[in-house]
């Protein structure tokens, strides 16, 4: 394995003049376009599990969703390296909002009966269509990662990962919020006129906003699926493979969350005030994102997203232990608070130890195998939960053999199976503190190059196209 101080790591870069104002401002537009596909997609679950009941339904719909974000990781990162920033969130935008038009005409055109009849066609091609609106905002969210490393100095990466941590956090609050009411008061048609008309205005605020950036130069021969550059980029690190494959690991178990935490919520609760309950312990994230951009993440990022982990593993183990809400409620507050601090800690590593021009293709690699592990386990969990570990719980021989452990309840069943998940998450978390990989890519993190402050060494006149160094002037974005 080549060594990490290798020519193909990092080379030191400066930051543009204005830097963190200007990625202040794509961090708010990133914001609101999540707030609105969060939104709508938040209140599809929602809406299908309210009026189908069907646990079945709502775990496809999410493992749709992951299984697509890994289909196109690799497209995505090497749509964000090919193409200037500004250039892909405004595509990325403009894609979503034909999207939500298109699943708005099916609304018009078709009764909501019809939509939700899951042996009919309409039903999937509607939720597809929506479907493919939120994936393709995934490719903001991968050029706003690429997007630290062009405009934040590196002493500050970590509290810029902890800053998107916070607004994400608040994009959920208001999400949560919006979504369960939404539903329960204006339902679905009104719900998609919201998102609709939300999804054009950072399209509006993109077009007025600039970034600098030189045009990127494409790799010789890469291809608009750069697998080799993309495993070139993580290969020359030393560790750098075994930690994104533990974020796969780790997205394994979160699969279960993904397909079984919205039914176990409506379980205790009337869909308007889980939306509430949701809302309120997203302050989690909140929490957790302003931590880390007041503090950062510690000399080793990776020991932080480990320690991490293994707190998360315990809340999910024992959050559903006895069907009471407030523990539900107080473990899923704790949850979100850790969530920001370990994708900070994973963004903090890449950005530092990948040069900038290959990081599209490394967030994108990243994404794609992460996400991949999650439809597996929603696919598979549930229908294993519906037909076999819920109605097991719920006879009087598992009820008899598991309360000791589970309590009573109508969804034993689902704690089961959090329980299992979240031991799991635990030990492989310890294991992986014993492995060379993390011994290696924490020596890596450590000695890679950091970027300097713009302040600190002036470009000179030409470092910048004419456009750029009008932006750096003073006009990276209105106030």
């Amino acid at each position: 394995m080549t060594d990490a101080t290798s020519s193909s790591t990092a080379a030191p870069r400066t930051t543009p003049p204005n830097g963190m104002r200007t990625f202040l401002h794509v961090l708010v537009n990133t914001a609101v376009a999540n707030i609105t596909t969060s939104f709508l997609w938040f209140a599809l679950t929602f809406w299908v599990y309210l009026e189908t009941r069907s646990v079945l339904a709502t775990g496809i719909i999410g493992g749709a969703y992951m299984l697509l974000l890994a289909v196109f990781g690799m497209v995505f990162g090497t749509l964000v390296d090919r193409f200037r920033k500004h250039a892909v969130m405004i595509v990325s935008g403009l894609v979503t909002l034909v999207a939500f038009l298109l699943a708005g005409a099916i609304y018009l055109s078709q009764p909501e009966s019809r939509l939700l009849d899951l042996g009919a066609p309409w039903f999937w091609l509607f939720s597809s269509i929506i479907l493919a609106g939120a994936v393709i905002e995934n490719l903001r969210n991968i050029a706003l990662s690429t997007t630290v490393t062009l405009l934040v100095p590196t002493e500050r990466h970590a509290n810029a990962n902890g800053m998107v941590g916070t607004v994400q956090g608040l994009a959920f609050i208001v999400t949560s919020v919006l979504s369960g009411f939404a539903i329960g008061v204006l339902g679905m048609g009104w719900t998609l006129v919201i998102a609709i008309v939300l999804t054009a205005l950072p399209i509006v605020h993109l077009l007025a906003l600039r970034i600098p950036e030189e045009p990127p130069e494409p790799s010789p021969g890469s291809k608009i699926i750069d697998i080799r550059g993309a495993a070139a980029a993580i290969r020359v690190v030393p560790g750098l493979f075994a930690l994104i494959l533990f974020s796969t690991f780790n997205n394994l178990i979160g699969g279960l969350y993904m397909a079984l935490m919205d039914p176990y919520g409506l379980t205790l609760f009337d869909v308007k005030i889980w939306g509430v309950v949701l809302a309120v312990t997203a302050t989690g994230f909140l929490i957790g994102g302003a931590i880390v951009a007041a503090k950062g993440l510690g000399r080793n990022p990776i020991r932080t997203l480990l320690l991490g982990v293994i707190v998360m593993g315990a809340l999910g183990a024992v959050f559903t232990i006895r069907e009471w809400w407030w523990l539900y409620a107080l473990g899923i507050w704790a949850y979100m608070t850790l969530i920001p601090v370990v994708e900070a800690a994973e963004q903090t590593v890449i950005q530092k130890v990948v040069p900038y021009e290959r990081q599209g293709r490394v967030f994108g690699a990243a994404t794609a195998l992460e996400v991949s592990a999650a439809p597996i386990t929603s696919f598979a969990i549930a229908p294993i939960a519906e037909f076999w570990v819920i109605p097991y719980l719920r006879s009087d021989e598992g009820e008899a053999r598991w309360a000791w452990l589970l309590g009573e309840g109508e969804a034993r069943g689902i704690a089961m199976i959090f329980l299992v998940g979240g031991i799991v998450m635990v030990l492989a978390a310890l294991g992986a503190f014993l492995t060379r990989s993390y011994r290696t890519l924490s020596s890596a993190y450590s000695t890679a190059p950091e970027t300097k402050r713009a302040e600190d060494e002036v470009p000179a006149p030409d470092a910048y196209p004419a456009s750029s160094r009008e932006v750096a002037g003073g006009s990276a974005g209105a106030d």
